[in-house]
């Protein structure tokens, strides 16, 4: 029991340290210190059509459960959205840097999202909506999942 509370403890915190520091890379920029991990992230995750993924930050954690961590900024053209899907292994963070995003979680409401707001999913939950709210401007987010590598990343509905 006492493995488990610490467990979740460091899930936790390592979740709010990610979240914080990704808002502040978002928002300062990123650090030209790091020309490394920058050209790493210039390598383009092409999803679909109208939508890019810019694959930030991946790393294993070890310490918990060897979760895997990444964080990606998102791009969606104009009106661009996916259809119905699930992340079974993953909570999965967002927060809108520009315009806005619509996102629908299992049976919730609709959720249109402005810059510096937040939405989660968690392991397994439909993520029903996920759409660029305009039809004339792009929308930037940061995704941030922790995810066990031993289950699907993305499983169409």
């Amino acid at each position: 029991m006492r493995t488990t509370v610490i467990s979740h403890a460091a899930f936790g915190c390592a979740t709010a340290l990610l979240a914080s520091s990704a808002t502040y890379l978002a928002l300062a920029g990123w650090p030209e210190s790091m020309s490394l991990s920058r050209a790493h992230a210039q390598s383009q995750l092409g999803v679909g059509i109208g939508v890019h993924q810019t694959e930030l930050f991946k790393t294993t954690m070890k310490d918990v459960l060897g979760r895997v961590v990444t964080i990606r900024r998102t791009e969606r053209d104009p009106g661009n959205g996916s259809g119905p899907h699930r992340h079974p292994g993953s909570h999965t963070f967002g927060y809108v840097l520009e315009g806005t995003y619509e996102v629908k979680v299992d049976d919730g409401p609709l959720q249109k999202l402005g810059p510096g707001e937040t939405f989660y999913e968690p392991p397994g939950a439909l993520h029903a909506v996920s759409r660029n709210g305009s039809s004339t401007l792009a929308v930037k987010y940061l995704v941030i999942q922790i995810s066990d590598p031993t289950k699907p990343q993305t499983v169409p509905e």
